[in-house]
């Protein structure tokens, strides 16, 4: 039996890939996906048990979607800078237009509409994928906007703001609408804004977020939780302190956590808490050195890039998943109010997993080396 190996000299497709992809950007990601596993096997049994399903029913849901999303990321992961481009205009269109039938025809859950159904028994989540494939979009259209003169770029990115805010504040998701206008203003700021704007840009997002604390009824309750415990349901954040103090430096080891037996949301919401009990401080601060550790990493390929629109892409891509991630775990540690943001590839969630794997297969693809040493294309 002949077995063949990737050498230098290989130029078939997946060769070419393997000697250009970032491998650092790979390991850590792959490392991630290995800790949600992990993860998703300790606190899928009594979340299944609470809804009388069987004990692997969220672990195999979950482990179905896997091959999904490690597939989409790796031919995403193939794509040259152009066809990435052309790639997230089409699924810009198709994720705004399943936002909006979201809002007119998608389940209500919690006083929420996010979630759209597929078929009898399926549901998705067409925001996750809005966020990317926008990021891409308005590197491009800000990108233009520089290179070329009297392109109204800047006024194409802000028009399209509004209106994947109208959207996502419709449903109402405050949360994906904060981390989307940060991205954004990320993204303006590294096209060269004017101090002028950035000064006016803080100040209506400052403006905003004190907005929907009058506006929106539950965003109130959770900022009034979050500043005085005592005026609300505060059980998920107290059981998710009690676990991380429990855990101590190494845990009480796997399986052997009970937060799990006692949050609604460990599976998903709370899973960093899962991780601080059973594993302790350690693999806590592992899977915050693997988030930062891929952003920055990211972004110091993406600078050496001549091309604006792979910076700007990169950039706004490297910095929504580190957002996410960030506001999943200073929620479960009482740091910020509670927002359902799940904790990328670790966290339960079909829609997620998949849009994630949309998210690293741009990022890896826009981060990929392509010259030699001697500067040749390849």
């Amino acid at each position: 039996m002949t077995v063949h190996t990737l050498t230098r000299m290989d130029t078939s497709t997946v060769g070419r890939w393997w000697w250009t992809v970032d491998k650092w950007i790979l390991a850590s990601t792959v490392l991630l996906i290995g800790i949600g596993i992990l993860l998703n096997l300790s606190a899928g049994p009594p979340a299944a048990g609470r809804i009388h399903a069987d004990t692997f029913h969220f672990v195999r849901k979950q482990m179905a979607f896997l091959p999904l999303a490690v597939l989409v990321a790796f031919l995403i992961s193939l794509m040259a800078p152009v066809s990435v481009r052309r790639f997230a205009v089409i699924g810009f269109c198709a994720a705004a237009f399943l936002t909006f039938l979201t809002v007119a025809f998608g389940s209500d859950i919690n006083g929420a509409k996010r979630w759209l159904s597929i078929g009898p028994i399926m549901q998705g989540q067409p925001s996750e994928f809005l966020k990317p494939f926008f990021a891409v979009v308005s590197a491009w259209m800000f990108s233009e906007h520089r290179m070329r003169e009297n392109f109204p770029g800047n006024m194409i990115a802000g028009g399209l703001l509004l209106v994947v805010l109208a959207m996502l504040l419709s449903q109402p998701d405050i949360g994906m609408s904060t981390v989307v206008s940060a991205v954004w203003a990320a993204q303006f700021f590294m096209a060269g804004l004017p101090i002028f704007w950035v000064a006016l840009i803080v100040v209506a997002g400052v403006s905003a977020i004190v907005g929907a604390y009058f506006v929106f009824p539950h965003v109130t309750s959770r900022v009034d939780r979050f500043l005085d415990p005592t005026v609300g349901d505060s059980y998920q954040v107290t059981q998710a302190m009690r676990a991380f103090q429990q855990g101590g430096l190494f845990g009480r080891g796997p399986g052997e956590g009970r937060v799990k037996e006692a949050l609604p949301d460990a599976h998903t919401d709370f899973i960093f808490a899962v991780a601080g009990e059973e594993f302790g401080v350690f693999l806590c601060l592992l899977i915050v050195a693997l988030f930062a550790f891929i952003v920055i990493r990211a972004l110091t390929r993406a600078m050496r890039e001549e091309n604006l629109f792979v910076l700007l892409a990169v950039g706004g891509l490297s910095v929504q998943f580190g957002l996410q991630a960030m506001v999943n775990m200073a929620s479960s540690l009482h740091m910020m109010p509670t927002k359902g943001m799940t904790l990328p590839f670790i966290s339960y969630g079909g829609s997620s997993l998949v849009a994630l794997g949309v998210v690293m297969g741009m990022i890896m693809a826009l981060t990929r080396r392509r010259r030699d040493p001697e500067g040749r294309a390849l």
